[in-house]
């Protein structure tokens, strides 16, 4: 039996062309246990948190099994809020979220995107959290890494010296956590 991974995009005009390569590279060394899953996300230019959510709700409903849950930039965001917010049938075996801005500073402050102050607690059944984030960055703050980790205690967050925004276009550190994560 194969785990689906549901790999949600960032937003932003063109964000799922600029995507599809980090989906790639997660089919790539992930393997075949693994059922990459690479939805287009409604709107990604102008991304609404309530039709996003749905979009979500309705790729897990098709999902069977355990489910790892990956995403990037807003879409990490988006995410976060659907599952502090949302009740979740699947067992999801795992959530790495890749340079996710947070929403609760100054300079990025959204409410639609801020996150209830229990959302810790709320993803507390989630076994395992990873946060990404790439020191040269240059569209969210490497330092937003360290408010994801401060609100999620429970979190692994990996800095990574380079790649900005995109990784690269490279997951294999992401791979690698997510087949150690499946085998725990």
């Amino acid at each position: 039996m194969t785990t689906c991974v549901l790999f949600i995009q960032g937003g932003g005009k063109g964000a799922h062309s600029e995507d599809a390569p980090l989906a790639d590279s997660l089919k790539r060394t992930l393997g075949s246990k693994y059922d990459v899953r690479f939805p287009q996300m409604p709107g990604e230019f102008d991304p609404k948190v309530e039709s996003w959510k749905q979009k979500i709700s309705s790729e897990l409903s098709h999902a069977t099994g355990k489910v790892i849950l990956v995403a990037h930039s807003v879409g990490g965001s988006i995410l976060l809020r659907y599952l502090s917010e949302e009740k979740v049938e699947n067992e999801i075996a795992g959530l790495f979220l890749l340079a996710a801005p947070s929403w609760d500073e100054d300079h990025w402050n959204f409410d639609d995107l801020k996150l209830p102050r229990d959302a810790a607690e709320k993803l507390a059944a989630i076994p395992r959290l990873f946060f990404y984030h790439c020191r040269d960055d240059e569209v969210v703050p490497f330092a937003h890494l360290a408010l994801y980790g401060a609100q999620f205690p429970q979190a692994i967050t990996r800095a990574i010296d380079s790649g900005g925004h995109q990784f690269d276009n490279d997951l294999t550190r992401v791979s690698k956590d997510i087949r150690g994560n499946d085998a725990a």
